[in-house]
């Protein structure tokens, strides 16, 4: 399920960040909800393997005996880039891949300023099974 609506959130974000390559909100169960000029196959690539990251960094997250154990954001360094998971409502993430040369600062404080501003429509409802 795409939201269209979400267009220009996303595109906002993208923009406002140099080097940004591809920007995704996927469910806790890694179905793509919305994305910004990416591909549908890629955003859906994307979103299955943010969901499993999700679920690793949620095991860490209880490793820490004073915290929650919730999974805020995810930062991972590649060669050629940088990719990014942020918590952006109930049961819905943020998802950036970004080319070398990223401001990586910006980049947190953007997703984190998105989030802020529009985290009730990155909701992702349980599912019912029907």
């Amino acid at each position: 399920m795409i939201q269209q609506n979400m267009d220009w959130m996303l595109k906002d974000l993208a923009s406002s960040v140099p080097h940004t390559r591809h920007v995704v909100v996927l469910s806790a169960d890694g179905l793509c909800m919305a994305r910004y000029d990416t591909e549908m196959d890629t955003a859906d690539r994307l979103a299955a393997a943010c969901a499993g990251l999700q679920s690793l960094s949620a095991a860490v997250g209880a490793e820490f005996p004073h915290g929650d154990g919730v999974m805020r954001m995810v930062v991972i360094e590649v060669s050629g880039g940088f990719f990014y998971l942020m918590a952006a409502g109930d049961r819905a993430y943020l998802a950036v891949l970004a080319d070398d040369g990223v401001d990586s600062g910006l980049m947190g404080q953007r997703m984190r300023d998105l989030v802020a501003r529009i985290g009730e429509h990155l909701t992702s409802p349980p599912r019912d099974g029907r």
